[in-house]
């Protein structure tokens, strides 16, 4: 039986209510973050494909992720966090997104934010903003906006931070909008009246903020990553954080949000092998020329899970590295090079998680065969994230980044996607 795929209408979307404080765990450290991330898992991988083909938003999910605390576990010690390592925080996601890619990427920009918050908050920004995360609040991002004749790439836009008679009002519209929809902030890049990039960290309940459920991507379908709408929202001082610093000075922010990438990729890669293995062990032919009894026998086939076994080991072998490459950063001055060798390290983990996420999710039908294919399945989930997610950056950059850094002694541009 074939199931249409039903993709939203353009609406408004309600806001997330605010967890109850008293109800949110305080994760303590890293074992904890990750023995709470599989438990997670094995609860949202029940219904994960189902998730999928109906598009179903998971905001029960995300109450149990609020309610879970793995939201504050990059939180700073001296603010009341668990600071785990970044290798922990890749695990942590790969370990998610293998259960379920879409839901495990929806707090990506949640983390992407609080590093940004860790390299540029002022000190009162810092408390504020974490005691609301450690309270089980979650962070969601307006992204980039459309291309356009104003804005051709990432870094340019429209979208206007003013200050005028009444007060700061911010201006604009903005899309790839991951978590924007269940969040309880709303941050987005804005130029002020200087020329200066900043970054408003929006209420999601203010006046002339819309989320729009618009997100119709074949892949990460339940990301919800569509458009939020700036219109005269009135913003408070406090709330904007200085982003234009973050170019002046070396930092972590971009490695942080690229290993985060790179792990989600990872657990793509690594749930569609699951996911393979299985099919193949329960309901795989053997080729009739094989000889076989059973599809678990041909050696083509054994040699295929082999070597596709060995490619997702070094993809999470290699981004784990990349997050302790971090974590010894973290532990010294970030100066230039350091900042630099961070993207690079992290660069290098994000093509090999790329190519193991196409790979494994393309080799589950090879392997798996014809019957793999039916729509009652729904394997192709696995390839459809992989391919949306992948083009999250372009992969070919990151090699060009690697090797320039190693040949021409040339640092990478710093920027959230580096």
């Amino acid at each position: 039986m074939n199931h249409p795929r039903e993709y939203p209408a353009a609406t408004a979307a309600p806001a997330a209510r605010l967890p109850d404080p008293a109800t949110v765990r305080r994760i303590a450290g890293d074992a904890e973050a990750i023995e709470t991330a599989h438990e997670l898992a094995r609860e949202f991988a029940v219904e994960a494909s189902l998730r999928d083909r109906e598009r179903r938003l998971p905001w029960a999910e995300l109450e149990r992720w609020s309610a879970s605390g793995l939201g504050g576990i990059t939180v700073p010690c001296e603010f009341g966090g668990a600071q785990v390592s970044y290798a922990t925080l890749a695990e942590v996601f790969a370990i998610v997104c293998a259960a379920d890619p879409a839901l495990g990427q929806i707090p990506q920009n949640h983390f992407g934010l609080l590093a940004v918050l860790r390299e540029i908050g002022g000190e009162r920004q810092k408390r504020r903003f974490y005691g609301e995360v450690l309270a089980g609040a979650r962070l969601g991002n307006a992204g980039p906006e459309r291309r356009s004749a104003t804005s051709k790439t990432i870094l340019q836009g429209t979208t206007r931070l003013t200050a005028t008679p009444q007060g700061l009002r911010l201006n604009g519209r903005r899309f790839y909008s991951t978590g924007a929809l269940f969040a309880h902030r709303v941050p987005t890049r804005a130029l002020d009246d200087e020329g200066r990039a900043v970054q408003i960290w929006t209420p999601r309940e203010v006046s002339g903020l819309t989320v729009i459920d618009d997100w119709s991507s074949f892949g990460q379908r339940i990301t919800a990553s569509g458009s939020v709408v700036f219109d005269n929202v009135p913003v408070n001082a406090d709330d904007v954080l200085p982003l234009w610093q973050l170019s002046d000075r070396p930092g972590l922010s971009g490695p942080t949000s690229q290993l985060i990438q790179a792990a989600i990729d990872l657990g793509i890669a690594e749930g569609a092998l699951a996911d393979t293995l299985a099919y193949v062990r329960q309901h795989a032919r053997p080729w009739v020329d094989s000889g076989c009894e059973h599809a678990t026998q041909d050696p083509y086939i054994i040699q295929d899970v082999g070597r596709l076994q060995i490619d997702v080991h070094a993809a999470r072998e290699v981004l784990l590295d990349a997050g302790r490459v971090l974590d010894e950063i973290a532990a010294g001055p970030v100066d230039a090079q350091a900042s630099a060798r961070a993207s690079v390290a992290v660069a290098e983990a994000k093509v090999l998680t790329t190519e193991a996420a196409l790979e494994a999710s393309e080799k589950l039908f090879e392997l798996a065969g014809a019957s793999a294919t039916r729509a009652g399945h729904n394997l192709d989930r696995h390839w459809r994230n992989a391919r949306t997610h992948t083009l999250h950056d372009p992969v070919r950059w990151k090699t060009h980044l690697i090797g320039n850094y190693y040949l021409n002694d040339i640092l990478p541009a710093r920027h959230a996607w580096n």
